[in-house]
């Protein structure tokens, strides 16, 4: 699975050619390189014509079968597995200045033996999945390195690693990589080792030192690291447009395969206008997205609420002769529920068991969500009852999503039904489950009830995670109940399970609100001893407790510390900043973190701008606080009620009453609907108008 390289480039040393298959680097795809009749020859000049780079991805190849029934390799293997050399601790010794006369009569009788042969010799034991076939692996190349009966080394070290890296024996990969000068050979093995086995941050410090020594990783290593991101869920928009970043300026040349990787990887980062951009490039080339791809990007459109563009591309599909599956309908399925369009979920779940495709469980919850969202909770129970009809058993995350739902609504009541209901189907609740029952209780303020919870969840045996303390704790804090929460995290140390940065960051807010400034330093302290690093939300956290208790000196620090730690400020970072220079009617302080957020190339938010025309008001600046709607308005930014009931506290607080009735009429005007405050802030202005008036 190596890729041997091109003559004349510092990216692939040259490999001479001889009369078998050669074996090439291969991604994917399973095609198998003969070498041309002209290319062909006995001679030690020969070397592997240019390879076209949409030919450079190819799978393992099978030696031709009459060259290799030539030799037999039976008394080798049977040498090496009795000799002292067989030991990888000798992988690396020198040619012997004696020599046993059998050993050397052993050796003579292989001395005819093609490289490629030995090549694939070794990579027959490599893919044996047992300890003695990897020891004889080592011993093999060990004895021809002896021997000097095959000069490809770089090749045979390649082979070992990947075999190590393919039998999640990482370390051992790299203790045999150090015997040999790193090349692009056994850079690209390690690299592949480590994106196989989930160690992206080693994969990327390799593609990192491989560009340091002067050469340049390919496409090959940039799949196998986006896949890797891919099946780890790790993949985020900042570490896919880095990786884009390098392709681009090392000119990677980006075929098919890594085209395909580059659209899911932005997809799951949740960047669909990445995605689309790469996908119209593989269109444009005339190739054919795979099917996965396209479901990746309809997923990532929906989940974005660009149901129109999903739509689009699940025609696509069909159009081009492409079958969708349960997959592909549940990904459209799932933006039409994330954008409330009942009518569009059933429609999509009747033309797919048209088309023949049975509803999975997934589609099942999908459709559950979509009427509990409704509050249609009799029409979730039918579905419920057609997935028994349809022996597909609902699971405890099915009624998770119909709790969940309930839980956004406020109605924590229907709690006990949804669990009774689910017990009557046999369904046993499981630890996600009693999360959000848990969490349903804490953000209604129903600390008993979410505690009897999690009793009732250790009585059955339910281990609670870092999500079940978290849950716990941040009721508790959020209720005011600083000391319950404190014994609560306590007890979640003692009980083995391990704070997460949001456990710390959760505590770090309630000590912050308590005013206990030395004990937050500490928790700092603890949380990067326990080799947690402070996180955006954690410097967010710290920049709105100091701003709310007037610590801006602090606040500041957090942020110039984040910056200089290479992590980018967010624009929740500066909404709490300057609604904490707001409420201290300190408007220049304001204003200035306004422009900061702008010069960090932060667009400003609702939020942010509605702060600062509260700022404006609290200091008597009606005039500003008016500049900042037209700012507003200029940026197509829309205001909302929070926006022109502030304005008219503006104008109340420097009397200027006569004007709230306009700020009203435009609020109607905007197709914005007033809500309590506002009506009280427009009465409150008539009345003192009206008193006014019979007062003169």
């Amino acid at each position: 699975m190596l890729l041997l390289p091109l003559p004349g480039s510092t990216r692939f040393p040259s490999v001479q050619l001889a009369s078998s298959p050669i074996l090439i680097r291969h991604h994917l795809h399973h095609h198998i390189f003969h070498a041309p009749p002209s290319a062909v020859s006995t001679s030690a000049e020969s070397h592997l014509p240019p390879i076209p780079s949409s030919r450079r991805r190819f799978d393992n190849y099978d030696t031709d079968q009459a060259a290799v029934s030539r030799y037999d390799f039976a008394p080798l293997l049977a040498f090496l597995s009795t000799s002292s050399s067989s030991t990888h601790d000798d992988i690396d010794s020198a040619s012997p200045t004696s020599l046993d006369p059998a050993e050397f009569q052993l050796a003579e009788s292989y001395r005819a033996v093609p490289a490629p042969l030995w090549h694939s010799l070794l990579k027959s034991l490599c893919s044996s999945s047992s300890s003695s076939s990897l020891k004889q692996a080592y011993a093999l190349v060990s004895w021809l390195q002896k021997h000097n009966l095959c000069f490809s080394y770089e090749l045979l070290y390649s082979i070992l690693i990947h075999a190590l890296g393919r039998s999640e024996k990482l370390y051992e990969a790299f203790l045999l990589s150090q015997r040999q000068t790193l090349t692009p050979l056994t850079y690209n093995a390690l690299i592949g080792a480590c994106a196989r086995n989930g160690d992206l941050e080693k994969a990327l410090n390799l593609m990192s030192r491989m560009r340091q020594d002067g050469y340049r990783s390919d496409f090959v290593n940039y799949s196998l690291v986006i896949q890797s991101l891919n099946r780890s869920n790790k993949v985020d928009s900042p570490i896919m447009l880095k990786l884009y970043r390098e392709i681009e300026s090392e000119n990677v040349e980006i075929d098919g395969q890594l085209l395909n990787d580059l659209i899911v990887g932005f997809a799951k980062a949740g960047e669909p206008s990445q995605a689309m951009h790469f996908l119209a490039m593989v269109q444009a080339s005339g190739l054919s997205p795979k099917t996965a791809t396209l479901v990746a990007v309809i997923s990532a459109l929906g989940n974005s609420g660009r149901v129109v563009e999903a739509e689009a591309i699940f025609e696509e599909m069909k159009e081009g002769g492409l079958q969708p599956r349960t997959r592909a309908y549940n990904a459209l399925l799932k933006g039409y529920v994330k954008a409330a369009s009942l009518e569009d979920a059933e429609s999509i779940v009747s033309q797919m068991e048209r088309s023949g495709i049975s509803p999975d469980e997934h589609t099942y919850s999908l459709l559950i969500d979509a009427y509990a969202n409704a509050g249609r909770w009799e029409s979730a129970r039918i579905v419920l009852k057609e997935m028994e009809a349809s022996n597909v058993q609902p699971n405890s995350y099915v009624f998770s999503r119909i709790l969940a739902s309930y839980r956004d609504r406020g109605e924590w009541q229907k709690s006990f039904q949804v669990l009774r209901e689910m017990r009557s189907s046999g369904v046993m609740p499981d630890r996600h489950f009693y999360n959000v029952m848990i969490d349903t209780f804490g953000k209604s303020n129903c600390l008993d009830h979410a505690m009897a919870t999690f009793e009732r969840m250790l009585s059955e045996g339910i281990q609670p995670d870092t999500v079940t303390w978290n849950t716990l704790i941040d009721s508790h804090c959020k209720s005011g109940h600083h000391v319950r929460a404190e014994e609560l995290f306590e007890e979640m140390q003692e009980s083995g399970c391990a704070p997460c940065a949001t456990t710390f960051n959760i505590m770090i807010n309630s000590l912050g609100e308590q005013e206990r400034w030395d004990e937050v330093k500490g928790l700092m302290g603890k949380m990067q001893s326990q080799g947690l690093l402070p996180n955006i939300v954690t410097y967010t956290t710290l920049v709105d407790i100091y701003g709310k208790s007037g610590r801006f000196n602090d606040a500041i620090e957090c942020l110039e510390i984040m910056k200089s730690a290479g992590m980018k400020p967010s624009p929740t970072m500066y909404n709490a900043l300057i609604n904490a220079y707001a409420q201290r009617g300190l408007s220049e302080q304001a204003l200035n973190a306004f422009r900061v957020m702008r010069a960090d190339g932060l667009k400003p938010s609702l939020l942010a701008l509605n702060s600062l025309i509260n700022a404006f008001g609290e200091d008597r600046r009606d005039a500003e606080a008016f500049s900042v709607l037209q700012y507003m308005k200029d940026n197509d930014v829309k205001p909302d009620v929070v926006t022109y009931t502030t304005l008219m506290k503006a104008l109340i607080r420097v009397d200027k009453f006569y004007k709230v009735p306009d700020v009203y009429e435009e609020m109607i005007h905007s197709r914005v609907t007033p809500d309590r405050k506002a009506r009280a802030m427009l009465r409150s202005a008539l009345k003192y108008m009206k008193q006014t008036l019979n007062h003169r």
